[in-house]
């Protein structure tokens, strides 16, 4: 990676050269729009892209700063948009045909957020099928015969080819974390309700997360600062004090933090290649990091998770099943399916198990930091999946925040990533633990 070209300029530099007349927002857009034009056509990251609206955005946010008027802390930065989030003055069609051409009337409450931040909204990245299973046409931009993951497949994929420096996600299994993983980014999936999700295609409340993607965690902490914080239209926010993430994830710890490197029960699913990585990495940080067992019966979780998600979909995807079901993917159907099965009893009994596994989970941070914990099987497979969620499902389950870091490479070349999960809450923290465990990596 060149610093010195814009186009792979972290967010926070941009912002802060932005603010002191050193670049300005249309060079930089220019510049991320010149790399989209150079690597596009391999990484095909892209569902809606307007070079005239972005530059247009960028000099209007010149214009406000050569007037003198206040400048938000992503003044001129462009960010990229998962394709199911609501933007007013571009189509939002959800990775399905059955939505072909909707633009909505207004912006989803991030997007809203984003343009107070002064940033420039760049398009819409290529999302699966309804943020679910069946691939887009984005490659990883590592290998083209590979995945990006999913299901927020184009926004990875934009921030890891150098496209935008920033771009959001979304995940109600492994939708961000998996992605990041596999393309060798920063991705974050906040503790559940801090972020709103307000005009996003909605699958699952229990489960769905806004997340975001990133080249360093100090860009990383700056988006989540600014999206963070209470919306009457999302009822699992909460009214709530500031968040200081770029000052708490900047600082250093009290003291060296305590991993618990986390297998799960399902450890069988991990590759060997995964497993002697994640040895060496516990290794490496010596009496700082446990292995920590969790129950065999633990399993049910997964289980848990699979009914709330399926019928939340059914219910909340009703509309598209009974009026274009035959237009849908076989996969998406019978998730739909499947979900128009589950019982009620057991629908809420998965439910009750959240808080129960939660408050489990408290007790473990009593003694550690963070989970340490693989984002996927292992490196991106081929293209004709997006790869399996099962390192992630737990914690979406719990609702607890985590972040991929993109420490490792697999036999293939390929990013290998690195989950931290924080208990819920503690966001800011988990990504100074982040920092921390980034920085001693890189040192050994």
């Amino acid at each position: 990676m060149d610093a010195t070209r814009l186009e792979w300029l972290s967010a926070s530099d941009a912002a802060r050269a932005i603010r002191d007349g050193a670049i300005s927002s249309e060079q930089l857009v220019e510049a991320c729009l010149a790399r989209i034009e150079a690597v596009e056509p391999a990484v095909q990251a892209w569902q809606y892209l307007d070079p005239k609206h972005a530059l247009e955005q960028a000099r209007a946010r010149d214009l406000e700063r050569k007037e003198g008027r206040p400048a938000g802390p992503l003044h001129g930065v462009p960010v990229g948009i998962k394709d199911i989030i609501d933007t007013a003055d571009m189509p939002t069609e959800d990775g399905t045909v059955l939505h072909a051409g909707r633009t909505p009337e207004r912006d989803a409450t991030v997007v809203s957020l984003l343009r107070a931040a002064g940033a420039v909204i760049m398009g819409k990245t290529v999302t699966t099928e309804c943020a679910t299973y069946t691939p887009g046409k984005t490659r990883n931009p590592h290998n083209a015969e590979h995945t990006p993951g999913g299901s927020s497949s184009g926004s990875a994929a934009a921030v890891a080819a150098g496209m935008v420096a920033l771009a959001l996600g979304s995940q109600t299994n492994g939708s961000v974390i998996r992605p990041a993983a596999f393309c060798g980014v920063y991705g974050f999936k906040p503790t559940h309700g801090l972020i709103s999700r307000h005009g996003i295609l909605k699958l699952s409340r229990a489960l769905d997360h806004v997340g975001m993607f990133a080249r360093t965690l100090e860009d990383v902490a700056l988006l989540a600062e600014q999206l963070t914080g209470y919306d009457e239209n999302d009822p699992d926010t909460r009214p709530r004090a500031r968040i200081p993430f770029v000052q708490t994830a900047a600082a250093e710890p009290p003291f060296a933090p305590y991993f618990a490197f986390v297998k799960t029960p399902l450890w069988e699913r991990a590759e060997d290649a995964t497993r002697a990585a994640f040895g060496e990495l516990a290794g490496v940080l010596g009496d700082q990091c446990r292995e920590h067992a969790l129950p065999d019966s633990l399993r049910e979780a997964w289980d848990w998770q699979r009914t709330i998600m399926e019928a939340d979909m059914a219910a909340n995807l009703d509309l598209e099943w009974e009026k274009g079901r035959d237009r849908l993917s076989a996969s998406l159907r019978d998730q739909l399916a499947r979900g128009r099965e589950v019982r009620a009893l057991d629908y809420q009994k998965a439910l009750a198990r959240i808080p129960v596994l939660n408050q489990g989970f408290d007790e473990l941070f009593l003694s550690y930091d963070a989970v340490l914990t693989p984002a996927a099987p292992g490196t991106a497979p081929k293209l004709a999946a997006t790869g399996d969620p099962v390192f992630c499902t737990l914690w979406t389950l719990c609702g607890m925040p985590a972040v991929s870091l993109p420490l490792m490479k697999g036999e293939d070349g390929l990013p290998l990533g690195v989950q931290l999960v924080g208990r819920r809450g503690d966001d800011a923290r988990l990504l100074r633990t982040a920092r921390w465990l980034v920085s001693r990596v890189q040192a050994d």
